[in-house]
């Protein structure tokens, strides 16, 4: 029996480039299955476990944003957007509401393997124990939740990314272009937009936070001592 890396769900309207990118991951060695709208995906991820979902932005019903915020919170499947080249205002809203790593069309096929393969490579440490506590906070990286006031707020792997170094270099401040290199995002903004995200999570004033802080000119800090 063929053993397959991972079992991906493609999601676009074009069926031209749902075939082309289900075709060029079949012959990668990925099981693939595909949906041509928002509505029929949910349906899917309802009943199938997926390792990744590939989604596009615009499509008729149901965007690719609206799934992505309406959805991540619930399922802890990495989620590839792909936008119209040049909008990015979607890409930032993207990562804003929880989306892993976006693709601009057109594209090239062998870059999206390389993507999806960065990605599933970054969620396979499962092995050793990643739980911290701080103050009120409790965070699992290998179930990616936080714990704060008994409430369980999900993260997408950009955050576990961010929180697994930051975690273990306590007081270390992390520059914008170190963070942004550790999740391959090279616009100081969009690390902007996901730490504020963070902090969301884990602050219980994210306006003036005690744990995740803001060092003018510098970076960004994690405070847990």
């Amino acid at each position: 029996m063929e053993k397959f890396k991972a079992h991906i769900l493609v999601v676009d309207d074009d069926d031209g480039i749902r075939e082309l990118v289900k075709e060029y991951l079949s012959q990668n060695n990925y099981l693939v299955t595909s949906s041509n709208s928002a509505e029929d995906a949910l349906e899917k991820v309802k009943v199938i476990k997926f390792d990744l979902i590939v989604l596009d932005i615009m499509m008729p019903g149901k965007s690719g944003l609206e799934f992505t915020k309406e959805n991540k919170d619930k399922i802890s499947t990495p989620i590839i957007l792909l936008t119209a080249k040049g909008e990015a205002s979607e890409r930032i809203e993207g990562l804003d509401i929880g989306a892993d790593d976006y693709l601009p069309k057109p594209f090239e096929p062998k870059e999206l393997i390389l993507r999806i393969n960065n990605i599933l490579n970054k969620t396979k440490y499962r092995n050793t124990k990643r739980k911290f506590k701080f103050g009120k906070i409790e965070i699992d990286l290998n179930k990616q939740f936080i714990l704060k006031n008994d409430k369980s707020i999900k993260i997408n792997n950009t955050e576990k990314i961010i929180l697994d170094k930051m975690v273990n270099s306590p007081g270390k401040i992390f520059k914008r272009e170190e963070i942004g290199n550790l999740i391959k995002i090279d616009k100081e903004r969009s690390v902007d937009v996901i730490i504020t995200r963070l902090r969301k999570k884990i602050e219980e004033d994210p306006k003036s936070p005690n744990y995740l802080q803001t060092i003018r000119g510098e970076g960004y800090v994690l405070w847990i001592e």
